[in-house]
């Protein structure tokens, strides 16, 4: 009977401890979502009425939809080549021995331990002395090694976890290196796939300290535009756009989640 008791209460404490999590970490937005929707001019909670206002003058705003659209380009693209390279390296590091092995997982990983600050003076330099900072690729590369350790990460304990008897079946069977890759390997470690283009897609698309060093030709992400905006105004476009931003990312999650199969993370 007592264990019983002490059972239900560490049931209906955890439970009680989960909820407290789930809404530390959802409030926020949740803040920022209904400030949005304020008929006032100042951005105060609870919101003052009812109003779509903010809204509208968010897509009239050219900066701000300029912004949202590279933004999510930029993190289309680093999400996309993020996993392509992730996936090599970590493959390779799996699967294979070779000299200088520590040294690349070392390497794949110490964006997580460099300062954003660092990394972003560091590729600001590099770009100015290619003489390459009126283009893409400082933003795309920026953000491609601030994803890396995650992707590589995330696909690392994918393949390590996956049973390799069905690869070597297929390899007895006489399948080449590519088919088996792409017949057994592919399929099953997809959710890790899965979970590592979420991470690289929103690390890149909520980036600021890196992206406020490489923008170019006039192009910045929009949490570069949100940050610079706040800095002489905080009225409630700002939550509007956050909102935006919010309802982008969730877009692209689920959009990945039915292309590659969310029911394989079950």
């Amino acid at each position: 009977m007592r264990a019983d008791l002490i059972d239900r209460l560490m049931a209906v404490s955890g439970t009680l401890i989960r909820a407290l999590v789930y809404l530390m970490l959802a409030s926020p937005a949740i803040l920022v979502v209904l400030s949005s929707f304020t008929s006032s001019d100042t951005m105060n909670f609870p919101p003052m009425g009812f109003s779509l206002r903010w809204y509208k003058v968010a897509f009239a705003n050219e900066l701000f939809m300029a912004a949202l659209w590279t933004s999510t380009y930029v993190a289309v693209l680093v999400a996309i080549v993020a996993l392509l390279v992730g996936f090599a390296g970590a493959f390779a590091m799996n699967r294979f021995s070779f000299r200088g092995k520590a040294f690349l997982q070392g390497l794949a990983f110490s964006p997580l331990v460099v300062p954003a600050v660092v990394l972003g003076i560091g590729l600001l330099q590099l770009f100015a002395w290619l003489d390459l900072t009126q283009t893409m690729y400082p933003l795309l590369l920026g953000h491609l090694v601030l994803t890396i350790p995650y992707v590589v990460r995330t696909i690392l304990a994918s393949l390590t976890l996956h049973d390799q008897q069905l690869e070597q079946a297929a390899m007895n069977l006489r399948a080449t290196p590519f088919r088996v890759i792409r017949r057994i390997t592919l399929p099953l470690i997809m959710p890790g796939l899965l979970s590592a283009s979420i991470f690289a897609f929103v690390t890149s698309f909520g980036n600021v300290t890196v992206s406020s060093f490489l923008t170019y030709g006039g192009h910045v992400t929009l949490p570069v535009q949100i940050f610079a905006y706040v800095d002489t105004s905080y009225d409630p476009l700002v939550a509007a756009v956050s909102s935006l931003m919010i309802v982008v990312t969730l877009v692209v999650i689920l959009t990945i989640e039915r292309l590659i199969g969310a029911e394989r993370l079950a």
